[in-house]
């Protein structure tokens, strides 16, 4: 096999994305169709599944509420059935939870954020490695987390505090499953340009009383190349990730950011 090669994950690898009918997750499941993958996808959305499973016919995929064990436990159900097994987990599903000072959070909202960006990981897991071990010789399990779980971000500490705790859990799981042949990687996307990215950069602007063109020019000032990231970017390393190329990283924490100094 050829260097260029070992950069594409083989094909027919059999793959469950959660959150993954829009924005990041969405441009995973479209990269790795692209290279000839099966994959099955799910998404709270039901409208947005339909969208994306009606315009990429290769696709499966479900409703589901990630944050709902009953409901993990059917979306690997039907991902095996359609999949025939499971090779790759990429953990994607997540909120951006809510901004404000910490007194002032509605402790609903941080149990939601909590409960959609770290358990929910976890009901993906209990289920899903039993999985890979039974049907992968080939598995790899994709977190993602943030860069916001490498540092400090005040008035979102939700959302920062279940990003880090992903990594603990990827660290972890990296040596627990190491010796049966799944990899564990984490990756961490910076400030992803999109509706999402604009829509946190206005709450926060709001939050400590400034414009969004304001806030917006202070969260690209923070980036060492002064420019965000794309979904492509994010979708590139995930293909990287599950790749022959690949094969010796795992309890890995990645940042696809530019290079973010300071949050």
């Amino acid at each position: 096999m050829d260097t260029f090669e070992l950069l594409k994950p083989q094909p027919g690898l059999r793959v469950l994305i959660t959150g993954a009918a829009s924005g990041i997750g969405a441009s995973i499941a479209q990269a790795f169709s692209q290279v000839q993958a099966n994959v099955f996808i799910c998404d709270v959305d039901a409208s947005a599944v339909e969208r994306f499973t009606a315009s990429h016919a290769s696709l499966h995929g479900c409703v589901a509420d990630v944050g709902d064990a009953q409901q993990v436990d059917r979306v690997i159900d039907e991902a095996r059935a359609a999949l025939g097994g499971l090779d790759v987990l990429i953990n994607n599903a997540g909120i951006a939870g809510p901004t404000g000072a910490v007194e002032a959070l509605d402790p609903a909202q941080w149990e939601r954020t909590v409960t959609t960006n770290l358990t929910s990981q976890f009901y993906f897991l209990r289920k899903a490695v039993p999985l890979m071990k039974e049907t992968s010789e080939r598995a790899s399990i994709i977190t993602m987390s943030s860069v916001a779980g490498r540092l400090g971000y005040a008035f979102r500490t939700p959302y920062a505090a279940t990003k880090w705790a992903l990594i603990g859990l990827m660290k972890s799981l990296a040596i627990e499953l190491g010796p049966s042949n799944i990899r564990v990687n984490a990756v961490l996307p910076g400030v992803v340009q999109g509706e999402r990215m604009d829509r946190v950069i206005a709450a926060r602007a709001e939050a400590v009383g400034v414009s969004f063109e304001t806030m917006r020019d202070e969260y690209l000032e923070k980036i060492s190349l002064r420019r965000m990231v794309t979904v492509e970017d994010i979708a590139a390393m995930t293909l990287f990730l599950t790749s022959p190329a690949a094969g010796n990283i795992t309890g890995q924490a990645i940042s696809v950011d530019g290079n973010v100094e300071y949050l």
